[in-house]
């Protein structure tokens, strides 16, 4: 009874033997390559040493269905590509509802709010005619035929009007950098 098993289990151990060799070999012969490509792919060390890590034990797992060694660059290769790719799967990132946050942005310099506060006074100081249109516009985004809708006017009109409030804008701008050029200089 005991004597029937035995030659199975050498057959077994003969056959995971094999299978070691097999790996190692594969293994030692495309290693470096394999941790070259993962490397120029990510860019950051422990993260490559990591895939080739995984993609070698998925190798390990299915290397009875490599048939030609030939192919086994290219197989380990999209072996790698897909570990890399399961990387972003398993990444979850927390999301925020845009509207239920508010962002302010710190980065501005003092220079920057100055400017920026300085234009704000400049677009008040426009018409309303002028000012309404160049709001909807910068603000909400409207197209010309948008802004014409909202405002029940030709879309010429809209467009004409943009046009003159950005030339008044540029204008004003221009004298205050003038006249700051002359009280700084």
């Amino acid at each position: 009874m005991f004597s029937r098993k035995q030659p199975a289990n050498d057959s077994v151990s003969e056959d995971m033997a094999n299978k070691q060799k097999r790996y190692e070999a594969l293994v030692n012969a495309l290693h470096s390559d394999i941790f070259r490509y993962a490397y120029w792919s990510v860019k950051d060390k422990a993260v490559a040493e990591d895939i080739v890590q995984e993609t070698f034990l998925r190798a390990w797992k299915s290397l009875d269905s490599l048939k030609d060694e030939k192919a086994a660059k290219s197989w380990l290769i999209t072996i790698l590509r897909r570990e890399n790719a399961r990387r972003f799967e398993r990444k979850q990132f927390d999301l925020v509802d845009m509207d239920d946050v508010s962002i302010a942005d710190e980065s501005l310099s003092n220079e920057t709010e100055i400017e920026h506060r300085e234009l704000r006074r400049l677009m008040a100081e426009l018409s309303d005619e002028y000012r309404e249109p160049l709001m909807l516009q910068i603000i909400f985004g409207y197209s010309g035929e948008e802004i014409a809708q909202q405002l029940d006017l030709n879309k010429n009109t809209v467009m004409t009007r943009l046009f003159r409030a950005r030339n008044q804008l540029k204008e004003s701008l221009e004298r205050t950098d003038n006249s700051r050029g002359v009280k700084n200089g």
